[in-house]
Formats: C-alpha cells, structure tokens, sequence
C-alpha cells in the first residue's frame, strides 16, 4: 500500500527507499510509460549518474508489490511498466 498520489497519465510512479532516496534526494517520482523493465535501470542511470553501479545492483525491484528480475541485456524481452504502475526500489535489508 503506497501513501503517494497515482502517476499521472501516461506516466507510472517510481517510489525510492533509504539509499536510493539519499541518491535521488527524492522519495517518489513519475516517469514516462511504457517502459521496458530492461531499461529502467539505464533510464534512472541517465538521471542520477552512479546510481546503477553504487545502488540499484544491489537492490530489489517491485511492480504493483511483485518482485520482479532485470534482464542483464536491455534487449531482452520481459515485463514491460506501464501507465499507471507502481515501481520500487528496495534496498539490502540487514538483520540483527
């Protein structure tokens, strides 16, 4: 359950957690739709350089509350995000 607004048309909301938050001094955002799920990490890389490497590598990606896998090779085909989605960007959680 999402305490943001829904993307607006043409658009789905991209919602960031702990590190990725500090990256994007961001705690949502929206973007373009559709998207291929192979390029989101690309795109977020075009808009906040050193993300992919330092951050989004390591994390975990849901769609509408399912994980979901990158592709390694944006030309393959999977899952593409669309317009009025929900995309997060989880963080490694550590236990204690």
């Amino acid at each position: 359950m999402s305490t943001s607004s829904k993307a607006p048309p043409g658009h789905f909301k991209i919602l960031y957690f702990g590190p990725a938050e500090n990256h994007t001094s961001k705690s949502s955002e929206d973007l373009p739709a559709p998207l291929p799920i192979a390029k989101l990490f690309s795109t977020l890389e075009e808009k906040y350089g050193g993300i992919k490497a330092n951050l989004l590598e390591s994390c975990l990606i849901t769609v509408n509350l399912e994980y979901v896998d990158i592709p390694e090779n944006e030309n393959d085909e999977g899952m593409v995000i669309q317009e009025g989605d929900e995309v997060a960007i989880i963080p490694p959680v550590s236990s204690g």
